[in-house]
């Protein structure tokens, strides 16, 4: 399922006659950056329509040849999995950066976050309330020389640049610009914070980097459609909305990020051998949700030694990945 849902997302790459009028219409590139030499050589920076530079691949003969290296229609008890080159290859990470994580809407908090920075794939934001409450996100990156304005969480009255001082308000203004005397068309109104679309829906803080006014507020309706789909009617009927933050913690996972996903979905096929504290633990034809400070302590406490435990069996799953002795495997129809 996770496999077909990238291949959707990823479906133009199929339609090569097509791309080129992509390529001419919608996108400028640029040179590739000293400061990220990391990427492939092929690398390139892609501007979109609302300001916004996102990482693609220029090699798209390659990309489309990877993409068709799996077929999600043959029936499972004949499939491979997706080839370890999805897993691996920088090419195909910059396109799933572009074409998943950098359109659409991403949760990335709770409504009673203050001040959140955080990056997904090269972008650096921040999520902020303002003092009247009023939500905001920007890319946090002062305007003047591109260091990072703000870092981790907490409550602040105003962003603070650490490099050369530059200040700007929660609503992302520009309050205070130092050492600025001989500078000629300089506009203040044109150098705050560059602002991303916001949301909230349910009990999740949303950010969006698509091309859309960072003004126009979208509605909480049409936001939950297009991040969720079908889903979001059922999801708001079964009370989504009740849930309470309890607390947050942060794991960093040396994997791709599919290698987390596929370690979520393949769910009870691993669990008896890799998490025998929580197998032992485990009665589901009793399941039932409670409500109450000790068990939410002692879930808490469990929940992050099976999340210890995954972190160790997809770093190893993705050190595997990297070998060249294996390129697909097979799904287990009956998990």
């Amino acid at each position: 399922m996770a496999a077909k849902m990238i291949l959707q997302k990823l479906a133009f790459f199929h339609h090569s006659e097509k791309f080129p009028e992509i390529q001419k219409h919608h996108f400028q590139f640029s040179k590739k950056p000293i400061n990220l030499a990391h990427f492939s050589k092929n690398y390139s920076l892609c501007h979109s329509s609302n300001g916004n530079y996102f990482p693609v691949t220029s090699n798209h003969g390659k990309i489309r040849r990877l993409v068709q290296e799996f077929n999600p229609e043959i029936p499972i008890e004949e499939a491979f999995t997706p080839p370890s080159s999805w897993y691996t290859d920088p090419d195909f990470y910059s396109l799933e950066l572009n074409q998943i994580f950098y359109k659409g809407w991403q949760p990335v908090g709770t409504p009673f976050l203050t001040s959140d920075c955080s990056r997904l794939g090269s972008i650096e934001y921040v999520v902020c309330r303002d003092e009247k409450g009023t939500l905001h996100a920007f890319h946090n990156v002062c305007r003047h020389h591109a260091s990072l304005v703000a870092s981790g969480t907490g409550k602040k009255s105003c962003f603070v640049c650490p490099y050369h001082g530059w200040t700007y308000g929660l609503d992302g203004a520009l309050v205070k610009a130092t050492r600025i005397k001989g500078i000629k068309n300089f506009k203040v109104n044109e150098m705050g914070l560059v602002p991303l679309k916001v949301a909230v829906w349910g009990p999740f803080v949303l950010i969006n980097f698509d091309g859309v006014s960072p003004n126009e507020d979208p509605g909480t309706e049409a936001v939950g459609n297009e991040w969720l789909g079908s889903a979001a009617e059922i999801l708001s009927s079964s009370g989504v909305d009740t849930l309470d933050y309890v607390c947050r913690r942060v794991y960093t996972l040396e994997c791709n990020w599919k290698v987390f996903c596929d370690n979520y979905l393949d769910g009870g096929y691993h669990v008896p051998y890799a998490h025998k504290d929580l197998a032992s633990g485990l009665q589901l034809d009793s399941y039932s949700t409670k409500d109450n400070s000790d068990f939410i302590e002692k879930s808490l406490e469990d929940s992050e030694r099976v999340q210890d435990e995954d972190l160790i069996l997809c770093k190893a799953v993705q050190q595997g990945l990297e070998s060249p002795a294996y390129n697909v495997g097979r799904y287990s129809p009956d998990s």
